[in-house]
């Protein structure tokens, strides 16, 4: 059996699993017990009441962060010409189409996430095998297809996510730093909580939100109460 470690054994005594934390003490607490030498990440786990199996139950979406999430997301803007210079003026990482096409045939996926026009779908389709797996096709659900690229590149890099339920029914996302204030930690899990509740579809029965949990990167969870739902 592994041994657990003085700092670890300490954050697991300070988190009471019999207990059910508001959001804003479970942000408080999450900063007490993260004892990495980096600024980790918090994440929230939101288990929901829905069969993904079914088209009808599968809960995806978009939400801006009100605080950003504190990581320098990277962004590509696969565009014809005349857009190139919109999207570099809107924080794009990386722009331009063909060379970018051809890198990710041969395997460079080295992004976070994809701008791209209507119009160059259909060169991203074959490509599917490669950003399809790792989240990275652009979809006109999340404003990564439009023919707006500077908003919607300067949108993600002010902190809008994409996220979806997995096949267990659970939404994972990254919600802050560990380095930002509680206040703040707190303002964009609500944020993202909320966000969930008004896309809760009509076809799910019972209970929506089953429960909540906040970590950071290798802390133990926090049980989040989910009067929210």
């Amino acid at each position: 059996m592994a041994k657990i470690s003085k700092k670890r054994k300490i954050a697991l005594e300070k988190v009471d699993k019999t207990k059910l934390y508001s959001v804003e003490d479970a942000s408080e607490l999450i900063k007490e017990i993260t004892s990495v030498k980096f600024d980790a990440s918090i994440d929230l786990a939101v288990r929901l009441g829905v069969d993904p199996r079914k088209a009808n139950q599968m809960v995806r979406g978009v939400v801006t962060l009100p605080h950003g999430t504190g990581k320098n997301t990277k962004v590509l803007a696969l565009v014809t010409p005349d857009k190139e210079a919109e999207a570099k003026e809107a924080g794009a990482d990386y722009v331009g189409l063909d060379e970018y096409l051809d890198k990710i045939k041969k395997g460079w996926t080295d992004v976070d996430v994809i701008v791209t026009m209507p119009s160059v779908m259909g060169k991203l389709g074959p490509l599917g095998r490669v950003l399809g797996p790792r989240g990275l096709m652009p979809n006109p659900k999340t404003g990564t297809v439009t023919m707006d690229i500077a908003k919607a590149v300067s949108e993600i890099k002010a902190g809008k996510i994409d996220f979806k339920v997995d096949k267990t029914g659970i939404v994972h996302t990254s919600i802050a730093k560990a380095s930002f204030d509680a206040d703040k930690i707190a303002g964009n899990a609500n944020e993202f909580i909320q966000t969930l509740v008004k896309l809760k579809p009509s076809t799910a029965k019972g209970i929506y939100i089953k429960s909540i949990a906040m970590s950071s990167t290798m802390s133990p969870s926090i049980p989040i109460d989910n009067k929210q739902s």
